[in-house]
């Protein structure tokens, strides 16, 4: 019979003395109870790493013994070491100056093809990156042209931004638009627009054998955008070329690989001849009589340009015909040879891949503006379109 217990006529009762516990009264408790330990378990912070066996942190417990010159660590110094290094992985806050002695890095973040260049470009500027309508004390205006060059061509998030530059979200999200903006007019002083004069002195030798007269190859683009929640906003953006929402702008090149001509942004189901007929390529002083147009088959502004004596060089239409003339083959091929320049260079362009992802409905605002800066921004690097092409 079980201690506490005691036998009756009917059934089994608890003793008077007895107590509820499994433990038999009188004798000591050798530990805690099954209770308190898992109680324990559930509160107890978890184990910090052990860093002797990670790689990366032995190195830093190595390199701090050697340069400060102290003893060995002992094993609750290396703990708390490893602790820090674990829980501050961004200890060092980001700067256009930590990446001055390396050109790759530079390149990737900022299009710049090194730190010089991108701080021609910074003072370029001027004194003006000073006097912005919204200041960040914690950043070098330098290293707030850095941030959202940043955002511009790898498209980082700004939650990721705020931990490189150790500010706030909303901080970056200033930062971003003021800087978009003030860029934006900036780059507008500059007039990308090359004279007849300065095309045809830097024009292709193999170009200027067929095509002389170019003045500027004309294509389309578009960038993806997140879905409005306006039904009206959604049919505007929605382009059945990419069969999504987006923005599309007009770009022009040179002959010779350099954007001359970007225009405004507008909804997806836009079509090429609006954009082209209520932009700035119409206006008196563009085009010079005999200048020429390049550009793709779906671009049919020939009757827009008829009154100013400029050609529009595209591929030929069938026009009811079973196949093409000998002559016409080999002129369309010798256009298309030409007007590939042109999609090469938006190809360089995007390469900010802000133009790639698709653009939140906080920035769609902005959109001509990126956009506008990104192609102007693409001019900062060597042509990709050889003298003899």
């Amino acid at each position: 019979m079980t201690k506490g217990m005691v036998m009756t006529a009917d059934r089994l009762r608890l003793k008077e003395d007895a107590v509820p516990s499994i433990l038999i009264p009188g004798e000591e408790v050798s530990g805690p109870s099954p209770r308190q330990l898992r109680f324990k378990r559930r509160n107890q912070p978890l184990e910090e790493p052990d860093i002797m066996a990670m790689g990366v942190q032995q190195e830093v417990v190595i390199d701090h013994t050697v340069k400060t010159g102290q003893a060995d660590q002992t094993p609750t110094e290396i703990q708390d070491l490893g602790k820090k290094f674990v829980q501050n992985p961004f200890a060092m806050k980001c700067s256009i100056e930590n990446f001055k002695d390396n050109a790759d890095a530079v390149s990737y973040y900022t299009g710049f093809s090194n730190y010089d260049q991108f701080m021609i470009f910074y003072h370029c500027l001027g004194p003006c990156v000073n006097e912005l309508d919204y200041k960040c004390v914690t950043l070098e205006p330098r290293d707030q042209l850095f941030l959202t060059l940043m955002k511009l061509r790898q498209a980082k998030e700004d939650f990721e931004l705020s931990l490189f530059f150790q500010v706030s979200v909303s901080t970056v999200s200033r930062i971003v638009t003021t800087w978009i903006n003030f860029l934006y007019f900036q780059l507008k002083e500059m007039n990308i627009w090359p004279s007849q004069d300065t095309v045809q002195d830097f024009m292709p030798s193999n170009f200027a054998e067929k095509f002389a007269n170019t003045r500027v190859i004309l294509d389309a683009t578009e960038i993806p955008v997140e879905k409005p929640s306006d039904v009206n906003a959604q049919s505007i953006t929605w382009s059945n070329y990419k069969h999504r929402n987006t923005i599309k702008a007009m770009i022009g090149v040179t002959p010779r690989g350099a954007v001359s001509y970007v225009s405004d942004a507008y909804g997806g189901s836009a079509s090429d001849k609006m954009i082209i007929e209520i932009s700035d390529l119409l206006k008196d002083g563009m085009f010079e009589k005999g200048d020429s147009i390049m550009a793709d088959r779906g671009i049919m502004v020939q009757d827009l340009f008829a009154n100013k004596d400029v050609q529009v060089n595209t591929p030929t239409f069938l026009k009811g015909k079973s196949q093409l003339e000998a002559h016409e083959v080999v002129h369309d091929r010798r256009v298309a040879s030409k007007r590939i320049h042109v999609e090469r260079v938006i190809g360089l362009a995007k390469r900010f891949k802000i133009l790639k992802n698709e653009l939140s409905h906080s920035k769609i605002q902005l959109g001509s503006r990126i956009i506008y800066i990104c192609f102007v921004l693409s001019n900062f690097r060597r042509s990709i379109v050889d003298k003899f092409a």
